[in-house]
């Protein structure tokens, strides 16, 4: 044999002998944890081998990984060698008090670093060597990471890292995204992928990829992919890649009718929600406005006295609040609920809101409202003027800023359908304020209660004859109409800021809504609440001005009332003619 042929057998052994020592490498580093991977690959002789061992890591991709591997590339893992030379990765501690030395832990398994005599080491940070790496080591280490966070436990985490991996349109990261897809179960995050490997390949070399790119993106609505699309068919055109240019125009002529979809439902969604909300201020105003006839003022502070009961069941589930009411301390304990309990605050709110904003409209209709029956203008002054004690008592007990009401964790989330986002909070309200109505409409007509409150709005005289205790009646149905004023207030807390002024910003609006659906009529509110909801959200999506979307609305409100002065809906009864 001659040399050159020895040699090229050699080298030959040589490369076999390596595979044999690589395979049993990863073999054993399947069975070590990720520190103990990672503080191996830190004490690797060279550079190459460093590489080798951390591009292992993908056979084994962990959210752990990333967290190590940021370390080391961060700065944060030192090298030390003990009295025997072996040599250790290292954590350094906190520094001690009076002294510039520091403690250190192992990182392959977090023990702290002891001499021979058992006593812990302390060393000066600057003593120690810091654990080095080179571009191409952090490159490595930038593949396994990526790989690492595409493979979260976590679906949220894991669809959010393979949304970011299109970012750039590297397509170093196709491999680790294909690879992904073979085993990935869960159709959302196999959409994002789809979405992502697309995204890259629209700037890949073969323009059949780069077309078959912008048709997927183009039928899935790509919004990630729609100001690139629109670049990349400018670019086409001055290339003179008609192909190209007429993919990438159908891609965004796609995504730009998706867009006006989300629109669309978006705000017939938020102009349901507002309506809702609207609705919810709305019908406690028409019982007390439409059936009884009483034009209360003060109604948007009984809202806030919803939002303020709730505020305050929120901090009782908490720590306590200290409150200053007339100069005086008052400190309220708390309960201090875990973080489960404190989410079922809101629960407890609703019903006390209502309790207490009925105590105080009762406390109203025995000292102002009954002797103010049948006058409806002096009933607007006094309650007016209840309605400014009101915003002062809260300015005084609760200070003269906004407190906020923290939602708790099942109304904090949202719902995304097709790029439509549905917030918990609004589909919440949505669903009691459905709840309200039907609860107040078998009140009024399936109740005795209900009864008497209907005979005594249509006829107080003839009901009196007949034995009914009107006097009773009316407390009881200024006292409903006022908590479910509360139960919008604690509704209320959950969209925005509690302060003294809160009732102030819905009243007009409410007055307004009673109006149109016709006074005392409970179809006629529901209606009215929610096609000015609708209208108010509609033309501020295609003004783009609230301000004016306002006043619109509110032209179109005096217009219909000339055309129609009782409303959508017209209450008959003798009291009323």
């Amino acid at each position: 044999m001659d040399r050159q042929g020895f040699m090229t057998r050699l080298m030959w052994i040589a490369g076999l002998l390596g595979i044999v020592l690589a395979i049993q490498e990863v073999s054993a580093q399947g069975e070590m944890s990720v520190r103990e991977k990672v503080a191996a690959a830190i004490t690797m002789p060279d550079s190459d081998n460093q590489i080798a061992a951390v591009l292992a890591l993908k056979l084994t991709p962990s959210p752990e990984i990333v967290e190590w591997l940021g370390k080391w590339k961060e700065g944060l893992v030192f090298i030390y060698q003990d009295e025997t030379g072996a040599t250790i990765p290292v954590l350094l501690g906190e520094k001690k008090t009076g002294t510039r030395k520091v403690t250190m832990r192992r990182l392959d398994d977090d023990s702290v670093v002891k001499a021979g005599d058992g006593m812990s080491v302390e060393v000066a940070p600057l003593d120690v060597e810091m654990a080095e790496t080179s571009s191409k080591l952090r490159k490595a280490m930038k593949q396994v990471t990526d790989l690492a966070a595409l493979a979260n436990p976590d679906l949220a985490l894991r669809i959010r890292a393979i949304e970011d991996s299109a970012i750039g349109q590297d397509p170093e990261k196709l491999p680790a995204l294909l690879m992904l897809k073979k085993t990935e179960q869960n159709q959302k995050a196999l959409d994002a992928l789809d979405e992502s490997i697309a995204i890259i390949n629209l700037r890949s070399v073969d323009t059949a990829k780069r077309v078959e790119a912008a048709g997927l993106l183009g039928r899935r609505g790509s919004l990630a992919a729609f100001d690139l699309l629109k670049t990349i068919a400018a670019e086409e055109k001055k290339s003179g890649n008609r192909k190209m240019e007429e993919a990438a125009l159908l891609a965004v002529k796609r995504i730009e009718a998706h867009i006006s979809t989300i629109n669309a439902t978006g705000t017939m969604f938020r102009g349901i929600s507002s309506g809702s909300v609207l609705l919810v201020v709305a019908i406690g105003l028409a019982i007390t406005f439409g059936l009884m006839g009483i034009i209360n003022m003060a109604h948007g502070e009984f809202i806030a006295v919803g939002a303020y009961t709730t505020y305050l069941v929120q901090n009782i589930f908490a720590k306590g609040i200290d409150l200053s009411p007339f100069g005086k301390s008052i400190s309220i304990p708390g309960m201090k609920l875990s973080e489960g309990g404190m989410d079922m605050y809101f629960i407890a709110a609703l019903p006390l809101s209502f309790v207490i904003a009925a105590l105080v409209g009762l406390l109203l209709e025995r000292s102002v409202i009954q002797f103010l029956y049948r006058r409806p203008l002096e009933s607007l002054l006094a309650t007016w003027g209840v309605s400014l004690v009101m915003q002062q008592l809260f300015r005084l007990i609760f200070g003269p800023n906004n407190v906020q009401v923290s939602s708790p964790t099942w109304l904090s989330g949202n719902w995304t359908v097709n790029d439509v986002v549905f917030g918990w909070n609004r589909l919440f309200v949505i669903g009691f304020a459905v709840l309200i109505i039907i609860a107040t409409w078998l009140v009024l007509n399936k109740t005795s209660l209900g009864l008497l409150i209907r005979s005594v709005m249509q006829n107080r005289n003839m009901a009196a004859c007949m034995g009914v205790r009107t006097e009773r009646v009316n407390m009881m149905t200024f006292a409903f109409g006022c908590g479910l004023a509360g139960l919008a207030g604690a509704f209320l807390s959950q969209i925005g800021n509690v302060g003294p002024s809160l009732g102030q910003n819905y009243i007009v609006d409410a007055f307004m809504t009673v109006v149109v659906g016709g006074v005392g009529n409970i179809l006629g509110t529901v209606i009215s609440a929610l096609g000015i909801g609708m209208a108010d959200q509609t033309l501020q999506q295609y003004l783009g001005n609230p301000v004016i979307g306002k006043i619109l609305v509110l032209g179109g409100i005096i217009l219909f009332l000339q055309w129609r002065p009782q409303g959508l809906f017209v209450t008959r009864s003798r009291s009323l003619d």
